[in-house]
């Protein structure tokens, strides 16, 4: 009975370890995420600029004439 709750302490030991462990992962993941959503929206906003300017280039240039 004594090895039995022993066992089963361990057992639980690991699983508190190995949840913090994980959490941690998480965190550090959620954080990363948000980094790349931020980076993604940042250039989706220069490709818009960059077409805005494109585009109104475009317009001023003078069509072929042949």
């Amino acid at each position: 009975m004594k090895n039995e709750l022993n066992t089963l302490e361990e057992k639980l030991a690991q699983l508190i370890q190995v949840t913090g462990k994980l959490r941690a992962e998480n965190h550090q993941l959620r954080q990363e995420l948000a980094h790349a959503l931020s980076s993604s929206r940042q250039y989706s906003d220069k490709m818009d600029s960059a077409k805005a300017r494109l585009e109104k280039l475009l317009i001023t240039l003078p069509e072929d004439q042949t």
